[in-house]
């Protein structure tokens, strides 16, 4: 939980930066640009799994973790001297990013090891501390900013890290030991695997879209004249409402699989998604923001879970790292051309058109992979 708080609950507070950056420091720069910072910081919280599933297999599980540590903590402080664009690319994106993906990736490798009859709900409470941190960190921000200035809340922030980064060291181990299984970094033999390769599309289509709403909320409401107290708010409403949806998501997820959960929910991130553009409201933002979280926890507390059903465990590392790094390329991509759409339209209609329909092509690939391994409507998976 102390791990996901810091990488998850970390990169899920873009969207306050990308309006105070779209707002005061990097103002010049066009919002398609300031939302490449966050969709590298997004994507490399994955990207990294390639290599660092395979390492976590080898038995390099303490010294990856404590380094990706270090350098998480340290980029957090250089942010606040950070005051062009290029620096926060280098800082936020690329520096932070790459330390969050070299600990999140064997979190939850980790989690195979220590639970297998509940591990549904155990990765659901894991992935409760992104939803705190997610919650804690733009409330920080918001409230810090106007006291003490951008630099000293971004240092307060980076305390904060470093707390629960030593917490994370000192309490988390693997259970198994190293397994050098054959074939190197990569495992392309998995692909021959029908159900594996659409489950790697579902969840690249979908994080084409699934951030979209949750990068330009705040930026969207401020131009519709919500009051900036509460537009602020939305991000931290969505990603407290997550907490939820991981937690019901994981006790489901044991009972009927975590595939059949997985589905309504990005189902519902659809929905909302397209929803989002035409909230005007002050009501209609709060509920659209509550559901999609909710939605949203639900889907990515459980991204990796099928997977265990979709190989050997001694195996877990490198195919997670190959499912991680694929979907790492729609995180990527995702916030970036939704950006470039709204310059384009004018509006954020557009977007939200697009996004929905990218989860929904992913919810696609996600039934057939369910169809190919049950091959009936009705079982657990």
């Amino acid at each position: 939980m102390c791990n996901t708080f810091s990488t998850f609950g970390f990169v899920n507070s873009w969207g306050v930066f990308q309006a105070y950056y779209q707002e005061n420091t990097l103002r010049d720069s066009s919002p398609s640009n300031i939302a490449w910072i966050g969709s590298i910081q997004f994507s490399l919280i994955f990207l990294p799994g390639i290599l660092v599933g395979r390492l976590f297999d080898l038995g390099y599980f303490r010294s990856i973790f404590l380094t990706s540590a270090a350098v998480l903590v340290t980029s957090t402080f250089l942010i606040a001297q950070c005051t062009e664009y290029w620096q926060f690319l280098l800082c936020q994106g690329l520096a932070a990013g790459f330390a969050c993906g070299g600990m999140f990736g064997p979190t939850t490798a980790v989690i195979s090891h220590w639970f297998k009859r509940r591990r549904g709900l155990a990765m659901g409470v894991v992935t409760i501390g992104s939803s705190i941190g997610g919650t804690i960190i733009p409330i920080a921000a918001h409230r810090l900013i106007p006291l003490v200035g951008f630099q000293w809340a971004i240092r307060t922030i980076g305390f904060i890290l470093l707390f629960v980064q030593v917490m994370a060291n000192l309490t988390l181990k693997r259970r198994l030991p190293a397994a050098n299984s054959p074939g190197g970094l990569l495992n392309l033999k998995a692909f021959k695997s029908a159900p594996f390769t659409c489950f790697c599309l579902s969840a690249f289509f979908i994080f084409l879209g699934i951030y979209t709403a949750l990068t330009y909320v705040e930026i969207s409401a401020l131009t519709r004249g919500v009051p900036m107290d509460l537009s602020f708010y939305l991000v931290a409403i969505a990603n407290a409402s997550s907490l939820f949806g991981r937690y019901i998501a994981g006790i489901l997820a044991d009972r009927i699989g975590p595939i059949n959960v997985m589905i309504p929910m990005a189902t519902t991130i659809a929905v909302f998604t397209y929803a989002w553009p035409f909230a005007h409201s002050k009501a209609s933002l709060i509920v659209i923001m509550v559901l999609y979280g909710f939605a949203t926890g639900g889907y990515v507390s459980l991204l990796s879970n099928p997977l265990m059903a979709l190989g050997e465990t001694n195996d877990i590392g490198r195919r997670i790292g190959m499912y991680m790094s694929i979907l790492s390329l729609g995180a990527l991509a995702g916030p970036p051309i939704s950006g470039a759409i709204n310059r384009a339209s004018g509006g954020f209609n557009v977007v939200g058109y697009y996004a929905g329909s990218m989860v929904m092509i992913g919810v696609g690939f996600m039934c057939i992979t369910r169809q190919l391994v049950l091959r009936r409507l009705v079982g657990k998976f």
